[in-house]
């Protein structure tokens, strides 16, 4: 058996930090995903939606494709069609942990996984987003109802007994 050469450890080291460099080696940092909207079980068409999370911010006109930058941060996307009263605020999408960070764990011994971690090349969104949109006033709560004023306290009420006068006797009858 034949002991390496400090020349070739010292390669091999090297060789491996540079791996753990490159992390990325299957996976991408951005990724196309499709978003279209819907309201009352229908597609709406023409709605305009913002897309970011914590490395960039997209727009699209739904139904349409786009390319985003991917992170571990969750999608925020804010929709609104012109001249419908047809929103969707604040929908958070998260990202999920895709199959190329565990060949770069493997590969990089462990260094590819923060690293993927870090540029979001290890996370992917849904490819499809699928957007409901939802009439405000049907958000709203409904309108509390009008109480009725709160009884007033319970005070007790003195209850007089008529007096009743011991009836008399009757004659005691003979027969």
């Amino acid at each position: 058996m034949r002991v390496p050469s400090s020349v070739a450890l010292a390669a091999r080291t090297l060789l491996l930090f540079g791996l753990g460099g490159c992390a990325t080696l299957t996976g991408n940092t951005e990724q196309m995903v499709l978003v279209q909207t819907i309201q009352d079980n229908r597609e709406l068409n023409g709605a305009g939606c913002i897309l970011s999370n914590d490395v960039g911010k997209w727009f699209v006109t739904t139904p349409g494709r786009i390319t985003i930058r991917k992170s571990q941060e969750p999608l925020t996307v804010d929709c609104r069609k012109h001249g419908s009263p047809a929103i969707a605020t604040d929908d958070h999408i998260d990202p999920k942990l895709n199959g190329s960070i565990w060949g770069n764990v493997i590969l990089t011994l462990g260094v590819g996984y923060f690293v993927d971690r870090n540029t979001g090349a290890g996370f992917d969104y849904p490819s499809i987003l699928t957007i409901v949109m939802q009439d405000p006033a049907r958000l709203a709560p409904p309108p509390a109802p009008i109480s009725a004023p709160p009884p007033a306290a319970a005070v007790p009420e003195t209850v007089v007994q008529p007096k009743v006068a011991p009836s008399p006797l009757p004659n005691s009858v003979v027969y």
